[in-house]
């Protein structure tokens, strides 16, 4: 199995979803040879614990992680990884892993990983150009030059040699060349592409190879941007090759999404190419914008080609499936929900609901069940939003006044899915 994880790409920056002005080829071809979801959703609207979610398999009113803050996983938290190590598979992670600093005791290769190369913090990750990397658990200097590096290696390059995004693409091929067909394994590739270098603005879209759109009459940023977008399509592209190289894609599941809505960092416009599509919001938002994503599967001879699926799921569902294709026992107390069946083109029933929290912007929650979607700011206490996703995709007109059954109902769903932390304090406005 490969779980490709793209960094803020929005529902509506690949062309098999809509985008018009950057090609995405493989990405494409991807969905062509495999299933298109339609509604799936990430774990929140930000980077850590939206991959929190999709390591632990709960939801963010019951994850360790609920917000991006230095907080790494818990010891007794189990990941995917670890599922997929128990149960004989060879593990690896490429890219960003944002759950566990080098001071903690829940780093990669301490959460199930056999292999890891990449970086550790998410700050750090905004930096393309870094000083260091880390392969397992040593890090890896590079010759970049950050001389404004912050605490966390951030900053902006002035000697810029080492390119992260792309020694990361060349570890990721290297682990599938280690494989072979006598053992199964799971790759984790979380590319940091295309989220931008936050304190690199007015451009902080860091991309050395911009010729492909060089002669738009686009902005600086925007030209970085789509230049980022299409090299995260090569990039898959030359995963996919070299797993039909080794004659390993027939029995393999790639799996490619992104881990919340599209951003507006670093110089870029998050509505200059419809990020978002048909949706309302980007990331840190709690509408459909910030938190529905692309969602690709192949699977040659168990997928059928071409297809697309409305199954309403999310990434902490991606553990009781793991568990389930690698025959394995799926822990008590998860919020997980296997989306197998789906991905088999079986008929599969909804969830009875799916929920979200988020601790910026004044805080809020969010459900779905069914066609609606509610979204109660600030959270615990502020009135809730109704729409019907059925009818008003882009949530612009609130029904919560004509359907107060429902809204007590959402309140309800909210209620019991969120259970206190000392780690994420509820503001208090």
């Amino acid at each position: 199995m490969i779980f490709i994880l793209a960094d803020d790409l929005g529902y509506g920056d690949l062309g098999c979803y809509g985008q018009k002005r950057i090609p995405t080829p493989n990405l494409d071809r991807l969905a062509a040879d495999g299933m298109r979801f339609t509604q799936f959703y990430a774990g929140s609207t930000v980077c850590a614990p939206s991959r929190s979610v999709l390591m632990t398999g709960q939801h963010t009113g019951h994850t360790t992680i609920r917000g991006n803050a230095k907080v790494g996983l818990k010891p007794e938290d189990r990941t995917v990884a670890e599922l997929f190590k128990a149960a004989g598979y060879a593990t690896g992670l490429v890219g960003k892993w944002g759950l566990g600093d080098e001071r903690s005791s829940t780093t990669p290769n301490r959460e199930g990983f056999d292999y890891f190369f990449g970086y550790l913090d998410q700050t750090h990750a905004h930096n393309y150009y870094p000083t260091f990397l880390w392969r397992n658990d040593t890090r890896v200097l590079l010759r970049n030059v950050v001389p404004d590096a912050g605490p966390y290696g951030q900053g902006t390059a002035t000697v810029r040699l080492d390119y992260s995004a792309a020694l990361m693409a060349d570890e990721a091929a290297a682990f599938l060349q280690r494989q072979t067909k006598d053992q199964p394994f799971f790759l984790y590739y979380s590319p940091t592409l295309p989220h931008a270098n936050n304190e690199g603005i007015p451009d902080g879209m860091e991309d050395p190879d911009r010729h492909q759109f060089a002669s738009e009459p686009w902005p600086t940023a925007e030209i970085g941007f789509a230049s980022m977008v299409a090299r995260l399509d090569r990039d898959v592209g030359r995963l996919i090759a070299q797993l039909e190289a080794q004659g390993l894609a027939d029995n393999t599941l790639v799996i490619f999404t992104s881990d919340n809505g599209p951003h507006q960092e670093g110089g870029h416009d998050g509505s200059f190419f419809d990020s978002n599509g048909p949706l309302r919001g980007f990331k840190r938002d709690l509408t459909e914008g910030g938190i529905r994503v692309p969602f690709i599967a192949r699977w040659p001879g168990r997928i059928k080609p071409g297809t697309t699926s409305d199954h309403a799921g999310y990434f902490g569902d991606f553990f009781a499936t793991a568990a389930e294709l690698a025959g394995a026992s799926l822990p008590a107390g998860l919020d997980s929900r296997s989306f197998l069946p789906a991905l088999l083109g079986q008929t599969q029933s909804a969830p009875e609901y799916l929920y979200w929290e988020f601790y910026e912007n004044g805080s809020g929650q969010a459900v779905r069940y069914g066609d609606w979607k509610a979204i109660r700011r600030p959270m615990l206490t502020g009135a809730v939003a109704l729409y019907d996703l059925a009818t008003d995709l882009g949530e612009e007109r609130d029904v919560a006044a004509t359907h107060p059954e429902l809204v007590t109902r959402a309140k309800a769903f909210m209620d019991q899915s969120h259970v206190p932390s000392p780690l994420w304090k509820v503001p208090t406005r």
